[in-house]
């Protein structure tokens, strides 16, 4: 062997490793496995296989728990409607004609029942709004039939259309007496609120001399006299105005008289309502 041989035995000598002997030889421990052991047994399974173990067992939450609950009450409820309808539909058409008749005449005996009722109730609803009616305009009536008694007492003001009559009396000769016949005269005219310097003229006003002056219901009044009067101014004035009537009476006298006819005349001087000693209403 030539020295070119010898040199390379030897560098393959030193790139094996050395033998070991025999008997010392321990054994290779096998490279590992990377999968888990749980995940071994599923390496030779098919897809299908997979998709079932999936599938199964399931894997139901509390949400789905719920719905599923609830449909199947849903369909529950959608069988026993149709069932009954059927057996309904199955008793009627199995039904002889004796019943049917019988089963249609009580239906009609129950539908006028209900519009004999539904009638009823109708008629109750017009009585109770005729006397509600019939209860606002007796309220009505009695507040205007009171507010009317108010102006006759003199407890209430009153406007409308009138006329002012003013006695100057420069001479002091006008007597209680002459505006008394002043005033009943213009109530036989039709006047309907009479005021005399600030005091109210009612049923029970009375007049009397004080002096050179004159006092309506015990209130002392000065001249001179204005008369403010509600009532028909057609009426009111010709009424005064008659040949030996008021005017002329007080003319004698020498005291000056002027009416004026207005579409607005305020009364409002008040009397309080006086409550009767003795007199009562009849239907207490």
């Amino acid at each position: 062997m030539s020295n070119h041989d010898e040199t390379t035995e030897n560098r393959l000598r030193k790139q094996l490793p050395e033998e070991m002997p025999a008997g010392s030889a321990e054994p290779v421990d096998a490279p590992e496995d990377p999968r888990t052991p749980e995940a071994l047994p599923e390496a030779g399974l098919t897809g299908r296989q997979r998709l079932a173990q999936g599938l199964w067992p399931p894997r139901v939450t509390r949400a789905q728990l719920i719905v599923a609950l609830l449909l199947f009450g849903l369909g529950f409820g959608l069988a026993v409607q149709v069932a009954s309808n059927s057996d309904s539909d199955s008793a009627l058409r199995g039904a002889r004609q004796e019943d049917l008749v019988r089963i249609l005449d009580e239906l009609d005996d129950r539908t006028q029942r209900l519009e004999d009722e539904k009638q009823g109730l109708e008629k109750q609803r017009d009585e109770l709004e005729n006397s509600s009616n019939q209860a606002e305009e007796a309220r009505k009536q009695t507040v205007e039939k009171e507010r009317q008694l108010g102006i006759l007492a003199g407890t209430v003001a009153a406007q409308g259309p009138g006329i002012t009559m003013t006695i100057d009396d420069t001479k002091g000769t006008v007597e209680a007496d002459m505006l008394l016949d002043a005033i009943q005269e213009l109530r036989a005219a039709g006047a309907e609120a009479i005021q005399v310097n600030g005091v109210r003229v009612v049923a029970g006003t009375y007049l009397t001399d004080s002096g050179n002056s004159v006092s309506v219901d015990g209130n002392k009044i000065n001249a001179p006299y204005r008369f403010k009067v509600i009532g028909k101014p057609q009426d009111l004035e010709p009424a005064l105005n008659i040949p030996g009537g008021v005017v002329q009476t007080l003319e004698k006298e020498q005291a000056t008289v002027t009416i004026e006819r207005s579409d607005k005349i305020v009364v409002d001087a008040l009397r309080a309502a006086e409550r009767p000693d003795y007199a009562r209403s009849s239907s207490q």
